[in-house]
């Protein structure tokens, strides 16, 4: 146990290092930083859990001691705890009726994925923001900002240059009252407004459903590692198997109803759906690899899955959210029990 603790201390620090290069604000330090839950999802799967919160513990008081205490609490609340927990459950497993050992169902894992990237926002957003009202003023501010950008490369509609609309202005001061037109910067700034507005909402959302993709990804990544390096006690799993529980239909509408209330727990709930929208989406990828087997032009299909949803910059993404809704409502592809209809 003492040698996993310490292999779990040097990988706490080495997450610690690759979080705390964001800091210089750098292309690679950006790449670096991505690879920061990694040292941890390897000691929590190859060694053991302990392992894992010692990673985090020792990561976390590291950057506290050194850097900020902020930055401590923000590495562990955002990156390490989120990785130890789902290094935690894909370890977990109990003897089954014929004397096998069952382990953690991968539906309930990337359940619990989806879960965790919302919780993980919630906690870096009230770590960055004590206060509701500054997280908003926080958030619209970066939406503005992004809404600019947008403006700027000319995929939202801006305000017309500034002599075009002094002439609208007077060719509508001289105009009769009945003949007036709509004010076309007026309008342009009242939709980039309504954009940024939106976008401010729909941030907590699209943040989880990001980070709950990285997640999976991670997990994946590390266990192929820690497999090749032959210290995964667990099976590999058939992944184009997963297939998330009903309930997790219930946790959506719950987390529905849950964004409807104010504060940081709205945040939650708008969190939760995002996180939630890319769990269904990996389903219904993993539904469409699992239904494919065997046909012919597999191959094919495949290739064109992938094509269409990269040259549709997600998009496409919103076919497979419900795809993977309808594969977890209908509960079609999970083995059912000998003697069953």
């Amino acid at each position: 146990m003492g040698k996993d603790i310490g292999i779990g201390v040097g990988a706490g620090l080495v997450a610690a290092l690759l979080f705390s290069v964001l800091l210089k604000a750098s292309a690679l330090a950006i790449l670096l930083y991505l690879l920061a839950p990694l040292p941890i999802l390897i000691v929590g799967l190859g060694w053991s859990h302990r392992a894992g919160l010692a990673a985090v513990a020792s990561g976390a008081l590291a950057l506290a001691l050194l850097v900020s205490p902020y930055l401590g609490l923000a590495f562990a609340a955002y990156l390490a705890l989120p990785a130890w927990w789902l290094a935690y459950l894909a370890m977990l497993g109990r003897p089954g009726p014929d004397g096998t050992l069952e382990w953690y169902p991968t539906g309930r894992l990337l359940a619990w994925v989806a879960g965790t990237a919302a919780l993980a926002f919630v906690a870096i957003a009230a770590i960055a923001s004590p206060d509701y009202d500054t997280f908003r003023t926080q958030i619209s501010e970066m939406s503005r900002r992004v809404v600019q950008m947008q403006v700027q490369r000319g995929r939202i509609p801006g305000p017309a240059p500034g002599g075009a609309a002094t002439e609208m202005d007077a060719s509508k001061a001289e105009a009769p009252q009945g003949d007036a037109k709509p004010d076309a910067p007026a309008a342009s700034d009242d939709l980039a407004g309504e954009v940024a507005d939106a976008l401010a909402t729909l941030a907590p959302a699209l943040a989880a459903q990001g980070f709950a993709v990285l997640l999976t990804f991670y997990l994946w990544a590390a266990a192929r590692i820690v497999q090749i390096s032959g210290r995964l006690p667990r099976p590999w799993p058939d992944l184009p198997a997963t297939a998330m529980p009903r309930a997790v239909l219930l946790v959506l509408v719950g987390a529905v109803a849950l964004s409807l209330a104010p504060g940081f727990v709205g945040v939650l709930g708008v969190a939760l759906i995002g996180g939630l929208s890319a769990a269904f989406a990996l389903q219904g990828l993993a539904a469409f690899h699992d239904r494919s087997r065997g046909r012919p032009g597999r191959l094919g299909l495949l290739v064109g899955l992938y094509v269409v949803l990269f040259l549709t910059q997600g998009i496409a993404m919103l076919a497979l959210v419900l795809f993977g809704i309808a594969d977890t409502a209908l509960d079609r592809r999970r083995p059912q029990a000998k003697g069953s209809a």
